[in-house]
């Protein structure tokens, strides 16, 4: 039953968008209906809370890969390319 609970929050809810509060509370439940032993409901719960996060890891390494795919695409300057610009414009502006 804990595999088939794992697979659902990951496959249909995104354990990325659910919060430590709401997993506490469907391990709860499962604890009430007999389907998770109080024992092993920490467990289940940390558990969750960690792949939650690394979901979200993964999440925001994505969107921030896609980002900069756009603004390169649009021939934004990165901060690497201003900050090089600024120092090559402090060092013409020192020989002067």
């Amino acid at each position: 039953m804990k595999d088939l609970i794992k697979k659902g929050l990951s496959l249909g809810l995104g354990l990325a968008a659910v919060s430590k509060e709401q997993i506490e509370k469907l391990v709860d439940e499962l604890v009430k209906k007999g389907e998770v032993s109080a024992s092993e409901s920490k467990d289940l719960i940390n558990e969750l809370v960690e792949k939650g996060q690394a979901e979200q890891k993964q999440m925001n390494a994505r969107i921030h890969e896609q980002l900069e795919k756009v603004l390169k695409d649009l021939n934004v300057p990165s901060k690497a390319d201003l900050e090089r610009l600024e120092k090559r414009i402090e060092e013409l502006e020192n020989k002067q």
